[in-house]
C-alpha cells in the first residue's frame, strides 16, 4: 500500500498548487537518524538510526517545508514512471473494487455489507450519502448513486493510533457502493494492502499481534465487499 500512496502523491505534486504563504517552519530542525543515501535510483531520504522513543499517542514532529522539499526531491525520482500516467489511470491503481451481480439491487448490495460486517466483527461507524448531496445542493438529478460506509475495528484502530497518531488520516476504513455510468453497480476501497508494516512495523515498534491484526482488517474489508457484489446474505 505505501508504495500506492507514494505514487498517488507523486503524481497530486506534480498539479499546480493552491496559492498560499507556507507556514512558518518550527523550532525543531531536522531529526538526525534521517539522511540522504545514494541509491541505484539516485539519492533518497533513508533512516541511518534508531527513532528516539515514542510515548503512547504521541504526535511527531511537524515537518518544515524544506523537510518536504527535500523528501519529493529525493522520493519522486524512484517513481517517476507515475508522473506519465493519466490521472484515470493512476487513480484506478489505488483502488480494489467489485462489480456486483446483475439483478442485485443497490440496497440488497449494502444490507449484505452490513451483515458481513457485522460477522467479521468489523463496527459500522457511519455513512455519506453524497449523491443526495448533489441533488440538494447542486440540482444535479442525474448523478448516479454512490454511497460511503466507513467500518473499523475498534481493538486494531486503537493500538495503531498508540503507535502511529499520523494514521488517523486513513482512518475509518471506507467502501464506496457506486452506480457508474451505465448503471451497473461497483464496490470499492482504498487499496489497503499493508503487508508494508512487516517492514515498517520493526522500526515503528509494532508488534507482531499488531502487524496481524492490521492485516487482517484488509480480509474483513474484502470479505464485506464480495459479500456486497455477490449478495450473498
Amino acid at each position: 500500500m505505501m508504495h500506492r500512496y507514494l505514487f498517488a502523491l507523486a503524481w497530486l505534486c506534480s498539479l499546480p498548487a493552491f496559492s498560499a504563504d507556507p507556514p512558518p517552519p518550527p523550532a525543531e530542525k531536522p531529526e538526525s537518524w534521517i539522511g540522504v543515501t545514494p541509491t541505484p535510483y539516485g539519492p533518497m531520504l533513508i533512516q541511518q538510526d534508531l527513532p528516539p522513543p515514542y510515548r503512547d499517542y504521541q504526535m511527531n514532529r511537524i515537518l518544515t517545508p524544506e523537510e518536504r522539499k527535500r523528501w519529493w526531491e529525493t522520493t519522486i525520482p524512484a517513481m517517476g514512471s507515475v508522473m506519465q500516467m493519466d490521472a484515470r489511470e493512476a487513480m484506478n491503481h489505488f483502488a480494489v473494487k467489485y462489480k456486483v451481480k446483475p439483478g442485485i439491487s443497490f440496497d440488497h448490495v449494502v444490507e449484505s455489507m452490513m451483515l458481513r460486517a457485522n460477522q467479521v466483527n468489523l463496527k459500522f461507524v457511519g455513512s455519506n450519502l453524497i449523491w443526495k448531496e448533489f441533488r440538494a445542493m447542486l440540482g444535479d438529478t442525474s448523478a448516479p448513486r454512490v454511497e460511503v460506509f466507513s467500518f473499523c475495528d475498534i481493538a486494531v484502530g486503537r493500538e495503531l493510533l498508540r503507535t502511529i497518531p499520523e494514521m488517523v488520516v486513513f482512518l475509518p476504513c471506507r467502501i464506496a457502493v457506486m452506480e457508474d455510468a451505465d448503471k451497473n453497480i461497483w464496490v470499492l476501497t482504498m487499496d489497503w494492502d499493508i503487508t508494508w508494516l512487516e517492514l515498517a512495523g520493526k522500526q515503528a515498534g509494532i508488534t507482531p499481534e499488531l502487524r496481524k491484526g492490521a492485516m487482517d482488517i484488509r480480509e474483513k474489508l474484502d470479505s464485506v465487499m464480495r459479500a456486497g457484489a455477490s449478495g450473498d446474505l
